[in-house]
């Protein structure tokens, strides 16, 4: 076998490619820093926040460009698989949620439909970062690693900010069963030899149905009047409810909340005070069954329930705006903010009682 002899200029060549190689390498095994981590999901909360601001227009030819490229920048600056180093250990984080989101914020034509892709994406984010900041200013104890490590892997996974899939209730399984035991009470059409039966079959048919549906139509006159009563009943025991991550006692109500928001502005806490008040108004349309209150709702979900109320929504997103700047932006909240806050949040309720 000839051997092939390189000469000086071509060793020099695979030399370089070999250390260009390792560096590419050894740059993507580094593990990004906590902090780190924290600066680009701010990066790209505001981008996409400027984003929004733009979506309840028309998208024109520059201004889509311009959209394509943020949203590059977006997935580059948090990539779906990434190491992140917390105290000497290493998470793997998941951010593939992400690159889903914004496919289904491309696929959408309508701004209103834009708008509401980008909400769930950016308050998703800030509720991740929130949690982040709170691990980094917690003071852990020392030797108990494995705790961090699990504390924080579940902080950037966050399962619970993901909306869960709406699961079958026990009526709709209970109608189920009972269409598949009507379906094979019918009998099946078959071939027959004589065309004279076929009326036979019909005639059967139409008399199974016509009993099934009379039994449908006895029971309901006769058991519909107690369901509904006894719903009514399990309807008056209100539970604990879980609004924007704080838990609501069954008897704490908008009256409760906004007397805390009181007490807070008053020790000088006046972004508390906002959030605080911000509650109390969801609390209030909630128990006016204006708005429907869960736990996986967002602010801009709510906000987006009374689109169609005229006045409430647009004195509701005045609110709404106020309390993203100052709790989600950490904007320092004045005394004069609070004051607008608060009468704005009278003055929706004086219109409706008017």
């Amino acid at each position: 076998m000839n051997r092939v002899n390189l000469s000086r200029p071509a060793k020099q060549v695979s030399v370089g490619l070999a250390a260009l190689l390792l560096l590419v390498l050894g740059s993507g095994l580094r593990a990004a820093t906590l902090e780190d981590y924290d600066g680009r999901l701010a990066r790209v909360i505001a981008s996409l926040t400027a984003l929004q601001s733009d979506s309840g227009h028309e998208r024109r030819g520059g201004t889509e460009t311009a959209a394509a490229a943020d949203l590059e920048l977006v997935r580059r600056t948090l990539p779906a698989k990434e190491i992140i180093s917390f105290r000497g250990q290493t998470i793997a984080v998941d951010n593939s949620w992400l690159e889903d989101e914004l496919a289904e914020y491309e696929k959408q034509t309508k701004a209103t439909d834009r708008d509401a892709a980008l909400s769930r994406i950016v308050d998703r984010l800030r509720a991740i970062q929130e949690s982040v900041r709170k691990l980094k200013d917690a003071n852990g104890q020392p030797g108990d690693k494995d705790a961090e490590k699990g504390r924080m892997a579940e902080i950037l996974r966050r399962p619970d900010y993901l909306k869960a899939a709406p699961e079958t209730n026990a009526l709709q399984k209970l109608i189920e069963r009972f269409l598949n035991w009507l379906d094979s009470l019918v009998p099946k059409p078959k071939r027959m030899r004589a065309s004279n039966a076929r009326w036979l079959s019909n005639v059967i048919q139409i008399l199974i149905i016509a009993a099934c549906a009379g039994l449908i139509v006895f029971l309901i006159w006769r058991f519909a009047p107690r369901l509904l009563t006894g719903r009514r009943r399990k309807l008056k025991k209100r539970e604990a409810r879980i609004v924007l991550g704080e838990r609501l006692e069954p008897d704490q109500t908008a009256a409760d909340l906004m007397a805390q928001a009181e007490d807070m502005a008053r020790e000088g806490n006046l972004r508390g005070a906002i959030r605080k008040a911000y509650i109390a108004l969801l609390c209030e349309l909630g128990d006016r069954r204006i708005i429907s209150l869960a736990q996986f709702r967002t602010n801009r979900d709510y906000l987006n329930a009374v689109r169609d109320k005229g006045s409430l929504y647009t004195s509701m997103r005045r609110l709404t705006n106020m309390f993203e700047l100052h709790w989600y932006g950490f904007t320092p909240a004045g005394p004069g903010d609070w004051d607008e806050f608060r009468n704005g949040y009278r003055k929706i309720f004086r219109n409706e009682q008017e």
